[in-house]
């Protein structure tokens, strides 16, 4: 089959709701390290690295080398009986997780791991009602679209009135209309008034992403999850760190929420854990994990040929340091964001993000200063860099949100190579 082949039949036999990037979509053929090549022979430098996924770079060898051992050895048995490669990275975890986290639980994706981790919530704490944020995601089940404050990803109204919203720490797009740090993070202090309101006064938990991914790489205050976390927990729930996108040493330290130091009593992550294996995990406190006591199994969670990938993955995190070159390469892509910025003050509203999770937000230009959400720039920057051979994300509400990610151990030539992109495609949507 050629490219138009592939796209015709992923149009005749797939939902129409897999939705593609890009006015014509790309067939992708093949990937090396930061390189992907489509079926028509052109290669891209890969910044959004299946949405945050492939954390040491396309067909690494050194994890395909430990999946093809496991599968020559053990592809697939269940969780019936134990593995060497599930034990070592469920180890492994308890590990490199903060706090008193001391027992895992592997799914097969990270919406089973957020509703694991709510379940848990729930059983421990004996309490129903648990807290998420606007313009959070969870994942695409019954429940985690309940959690999720995304209208372009509900296809159903909430499923679950036991889930209240909490107002978004957006700075860029504050819901209470003031600013930081003026505001005394009033959007941390607001939980206090959602629980006494909208609950029973008595709840299981939050639920939070430290940057909301699909929102559009939306980082709160510094102070935000100190002051919630101790909200939550007057109320008698429990504090869950979504780290689906920011674990992994995506945004410069192995865990999104380190950055708050803030100790979680549950965690969940998945995507970048097995370098796109399919693999999600939810690693809790030991009582909290104790709280389970019916019989419970995930067929396909903790595959062996997933912990295998996930085992080597995070090996080379560790061993090449790539929290710290993803800080330092971060630093070199934000300064340079900036740089594009301040050449484009008048589509360039926000730039944010942390480590190798870097956003740009596109507004309207007129009239002035309304930070009205551009979602005809995004398209034509989109298109633009794809034409000169850079992909990357996009999200927010508006789809004005542009999302910038590329594999852990990304060079410093190669981040320069996307700002230079960037640059020349941002001149070719201004002129």
């Amino acid at each position: 089959m050629n490219s138009q082949n592939i796209r015709d039949k992923h149009s005749q036999y797939l939902f129409p709701a897999v939705k593609n990037f890009y006015q014509e979509s790309i067939v992708i053929d093949s990937g090396k390290g930061s390189q992907i090549t489509d079926m028509d022979g052109n290669t891209y430098l890969d910044f959004f690295g299946g949405i945050l996924t492939v954390s040491v770079g396309h067909a690494n060898e050194e994890v395909n080398a430990a999946i093809f051992a496991q599968v020559n050895r053990l592809s697939h048995i269940s969780s019936l009986y134990p593995v060497e490669s599930v034990v070592e990275l469920s180890e492994r975890l308890v590990n490199i997780t903060p706090g008193k986290l001391k027992k895992c639980f592997f799914t097969a994706s990270g919406t089973e791991a957020d509703e694991t981790a709510v379940m848990l919530a729930q059983l421990f704490t004996g309490n129903t009602e648990i807290i998420a944020l606007r313009h959070g995601y969870s994942g695409r089940s019954m429940l985690a679209q309940s959690l999720t404050a995304h209208s372009t990803w509900r296809s159903l109204p909430s499923q679950a009135a036991a889930v209240k919203h909490a107002l978004s720490p957006y700075c860029y797009r504050c819901p209470l209309k003031t600013t930081y740090p003026v505001c005394g993070v009033a959007c941390a202090e607001d939980v206090d008034e959602l629980i006494r309101t909208t609950t029973t006064g008595e709840i299981a938990g939050m639920i939070v992403e430290p940057i909301q991914g699909v929102g559009g790489f939306i980082t709160p205050p510094k102070e935000y999850f100190t002051i919630v976390s101790e909200i939550v927990r007057k109320y008698g729930g429990i504090f869950i760190s979504d780290e689906v996108q920011t674990g992994f040493g995506r945004t410069g330290k192995m865990w999104g929420i380190e950055h708050y130091e803030v100790e979680p009593d549950i965690m969940t992550m998945a995507k970048g854990i097995a370098n796109g294996l399919p693999l999600a995990a939810v690693v809790a406190t030991g009582d909290i994990a104790d709280s389970i006591v019916k019989n419970t199994i995930s067929t396909f969670g903790g595959n062996p040929v997933s912990c295998a990938a996930s085992n080597k993955t995070i090996e080379i995190i560790l061993r090449d340091n790539l929290a710290e070159n993803a800080k330092n390469m971060g630093d070199i892509l934000r300064k340079g964001l900036e740089e594009i910025q301040l050449k484009n003050p008048k589509i360039t509203g926000d730039i944010r993000g942390m480590g190798l999770m870097q956003a740009i937000e596109f507004v309207m230009d007129e009239p002035a200063g309304d930070r009205t959400p551009n979602t005809r720039a995004a398209d034509q920057l989109m298109e633009e860099t794809k034409r000169r051979g850079l992909l990357i994300g996009r999200g927010g509400l508006s789809g004005n949100v542009m999302r910038i990610s590329p594999t852990l151990n990304i060079s410093q030539i190669d981040v320069e190579n996307a700002l230079e992109i960037l640059s020349d495609s941002f001149a070719a949507i201004t002129d």
